[in-house]
């Protein structure tokens, strides 16, 4: 997801909204991986869009919301696993994005990458059961869209090759690698890159009943202070058509999400697809069309992804900018931001979520705007003055449940009043 250092109600009433009559959380690590796995491909229609989307985002990497911990059993996982998506229901949330690929690994038993370490703690090690089988089963039966969260390009939070597994890709091809900023990435220069990882990511597609494919921010990397990434042999033997090697890149990364967008849509039953980008795409200063945020990043010269030409083209579905900033904020003011991607998607046709930061109230480390429980309600009054936003996401699931100054709450109590179907 993002990155986060950046500058009162009764469960059983919102079960029972949904049909749900029990919340099915009861330790079973006595079961066995049969009984523990998921039902893939189980016949549902994919809900129309419309109404008002509540998600949370549920991260697996560095095991920050699920599971709490590598290594537990598959009865443990499930379990914790069940807890999220009931206090989904519990919140009146009626969507779940779940981290699924966060490091060229799976959460499903896929052909082409790694069981994912953050279940094991050993990468490549089957967990004994089918966690994205059974997240989608599970919180279909309670009413609840999943959103399937894949990272395209992270390899590795770390920089040895030898870290991965005997049979990762990665090992097999160490030409797609870069390493960069601590981390290995594959190289978005290469057209052989880009199949490869559509192709991972559209595995789970299609054999999974899942409502909407979701991407984050992360494309090419942040940038880090006196770090260069090396594509020179890419750029040599690619960008010759192009006049500067920042075009190259936006093009390698247009042409990842407009391939995906068709490939997705040639599937039967296509889920929606959705990208959830840094909140500036450019300031005004920059560029007018930008928005008018003094000096913030901006995710088109920085992480050479152009958003709003992917909205324009109409290559994604629904767009979930991460404005993880309080109104008022002076280099990015979420008062700002709420409006201008409300224009970008006017007559687009594209739905406009927006990604809240529920991580930073009562956060100690945070602005005092933070330490106020009401700060997050009053985005959502905001919003609600603009007609164009069709809901938020909420960042992240940990979070959801322990609220720690009641910020999640109170935005229940103002405005989630009732439970209400799940939009794409």
């Amino acid at each position: 997801m993002g990155r986060i250092g950046r500058r009162g109600f009764v469960a059983g009433a919102a079960l029972a909204a949904f049909g749900v009559t029990g919340s099915g959380t009861a330790e079973a690590d006595s079961g066995t991986a049969g009984a523990l796995s998921g039902t893939a491909g189980a016949v549902r229609k994919k809900p129309r869009a419309g109404g008002e989307f509540r998600g949370m985002w549920m991260a697996t990497v560095f095991n920050v919301d699920w599971p709490s911990s590598p290594g537990l059993t598959p009865g443990r996982q499930r379990a914790e696993l069940l807890a999220h998506l009931d206090m989904a229901v519990e919140r009146r949330l009626n969507a779940v994005i779940l981290q699924v690929r966060p490091s060229a690994d799976a959460l499903w038993p896929s052909p082409h990458e790694p069981w994912a370490e953050c279940l094991t703690g050993v990468q490549g090690r089957d967990p004994g059961w089918d966690p994205l089988g059974t997240a989608v089963e599970e919180a279909h039966r309670r009413g609840l869209g999943l959103h399937a969260w894949f990272n395209p390009y992270r390899v590795a939070n770390h920089t040895d090759l030898t870290r991965l597994t005997l049979t990762h890709p990665a090992r097999r091809n160490p030409e797609w690698i870069v390493p960069y900023g601590g981390k290995l990435y594959y190289n978005p220069g290469l057209p052989e890159v880009r199949r490869f990882v559509q192709d991972a990511m559209l595995d789970a597609v299609r054999r999974y009943d899942i409502d909407a494919v979701h991407w984050d921010d992360y494309f090419y990397p942040y940038p880090v202070e006196g770090e260069v990434f090396d594509d020179d042999d890419a750029y040599a033997r690619y960008g010759g058509d192009f006049t500067s090697r920042a075009s190259w890149r936006r093009n390698n990364i247009d042409l990842l999400v407009s391939e995906m967008s068709a490939r997705i849509k040639e599937v039967d039953s296509p889920p929606a697809f959705g990208i959830s980008p840094f909140g500036i795409w450019r300031n005004a200063a920059t560029d007018p069309a930008g928005s008018d945020t003094p000096q913030g990043l901006q995710s088109y010269d920085d992480l050479f992804a152009d958003t709003r030409k992917w909205i324009r083209e109409g290559w994604i579905d629904h767009v979930v900018p991460q404005l993880y900033w309080h109104i008022g904020f002076a280099e990015a003011d979420y008062a700002t931001l709420v409006p201008w991607w409300e224009a970008v998607v006017r007559n687009t046709g594209v739905r406009l979520y927006i990604g809240e930061a529920l991580f930073k109230c009562g956060d100690p480390d945070q602005p005092a705007a933070w330490q106020d429980p009401d700060e997050l309600s009053r985005h959502l009054t905001l919003a609600g003055r603009h007609p164009g936003v069709a809901g938020h996401c909420f960042f992240s699931a940990t979070q959801v449940t322990a609220d720690r100054i009641g910020a999640m709450a109170a935005v229940v109590a103002d405005h989630y009043p009732t439970a209400v179907p799940p939009a794409r």
